[in-house]
């Protein structure tokens, strides 16, 4: 038994690997069909915490004008320490993006010296290590999945390979959109996925301030909204911000 099943008991392991089977079917379903970039690639990093031994996942993807932007998180903290690491040109999903690599750190508050200013936010944000895999297609890389730990451990190698496959069918998605489109088309649509993202952004901000829930709430409320009626999460968040939606948000459930 692996180092990554040791810590799953028989039935968790076998329901997550028919998990993981399912989201390789839908992520291969992009080499054929159209499909909503934005709302891939949350499923990605939404999938990185349920499937895998990571406490949180964060995005980063190429904009085709040379720079990488945030597109996809698990959690408000993630996607601000994900700005962090852009503002700082500093941190681990960087360098994978750099070095078309792995990069990981088993223990943070070892690593000061690596990422003398990324290190101190990511361990006030309460992760104590992390794995960068790369978006990446043969030599070509157009973005990083970050994974952070709360405990400072090593990712287990099995849950690194299948972080990597996933990111490596996702990466072939969008580049099959690419090779498909005109560049003009392909930078169209990606800046539609990048403002996507900000209407997001500005959706769950307005429906935590209407609802007094943490933006976490908001953004599962957007989620399941779409899901449950079929339509693009872009166009769920769009409604929320032009007061054509209207949706209830109640607050986590603590136990």
């Amino acid at each position: 038994m692996s180092v990554d099943d040791s810590r799953r008991g028989t039935g968790a392991t076998a329901e997550r690997e028919q998990a993981l089977a399912g989201l390789f079917v839908r992520l291969a379903d992009t080499l054929v069909d159209d499909y909503d970039v934005v709302a891939l690639l949350d499923e990605l990093v939404e999938a990185s915490v349920r499937l895998l031994d990571v406490t949180a996942a964060g995005l980063l993807l190429d904009d085709q004008q040379g720079h990488l932007a945030v597109v996809a998180s698990s959690s408000e903290e993630t996607t601000l320490l994900e700005i962090f690491q852009l503002q700082n040109n500093e941190g681990p999903c960087l360098d994978c993006v750099s070095r078309r690599a792995v990069v990981r750190s088993d223990d943070l508050a070892a690593d000061t010296s690596r990422w003398p200013v990324f290190v101190p936010e990511a361990l006030n944000a309460g992760f104590r290590a992390v794995t960068a895999v790369p978006l990446r297609l043969r030599d070509e890389v157009i973005g990083g999945l970050n994974m952070f730990i709360d405990t400072a451990r090593p990712l287990g190698e099995r849950d690194v390979q299948v972080a990597q496959a996933l990111a490596d069918v996702a990466t072939i998605g969008i580049l099959q959109q690419r090779a498909a489109h005109r560049t003009s088309i392909l930078a169209e649509q990606l800046q539609h996925a990048l403002n996507s993202r900000v209407a997001i952004e500005q959706a769950k901000g307005v429906l935590a301030e209407r609802n007094g829930v943490g933006m976490d709430a908001a953004f599962a409320a957007l989620v399941r909204h779409a899901r449950d009626r079929n339509l693009k999460l872009s166009d769920v968040a769009a409604g929320v911000v032009r007061g054509s939606i209207h949706l209830a948000v109640e607050p986590p459930t603590r136990s």
